[in-house]
């Protein structure tokens, strides 16, 4: 197993979602970020975000990161959530990661 996939086990141990307080999962590849605000009760993504769904023109993938945070977060306030538990899915918090953890909390999120 690879290290990343050890440390999401982990943290996946620890942290459930509920419909009251989802589950806000964050996957990156090398050129995208999702985004997905998840009820483990029930086994359903309730809000989903990612890179793909706007132009990036010359932002930077940081940038593309906290306004995917920011889309999310205005999709869970349309459907009246507004606290979530994060799940950095075994990524180191720093970079695209974090950018997104802040941009979720500048749309309103609070975890």
């Amino acid at each position: 197993m690879r290290t990343r996939q050890i440390r999401h086990k982990k943290i996946r141990a620890k942290i459930f979602g509920t419909s009251e307080r989802p589950r806000l999962g964050v996957f990156r590849s090398s050129q995208q970020i999702y985004a997905y605000l998840i009820d483990d009760n029930q086994g359903k993504t309730l809000v989903s975000a990612s890179s793909l769904e706007f132009e990036k023109n010359g932002l930077t993938k940081i940038e593309v990161a906290k306004k995917v945070g920011k889309t999310l977060a205005e999709k869970a306030k349309n459907k009246k959530i507004t606290k979530v538990v994060f799940d950095r899915s075994g990524y180191l918090y720093h970079g695209r990661v974090e950018a997104l953890a802040q941009g979720s909390r500048e749309g309103g999120l609070k975890f």
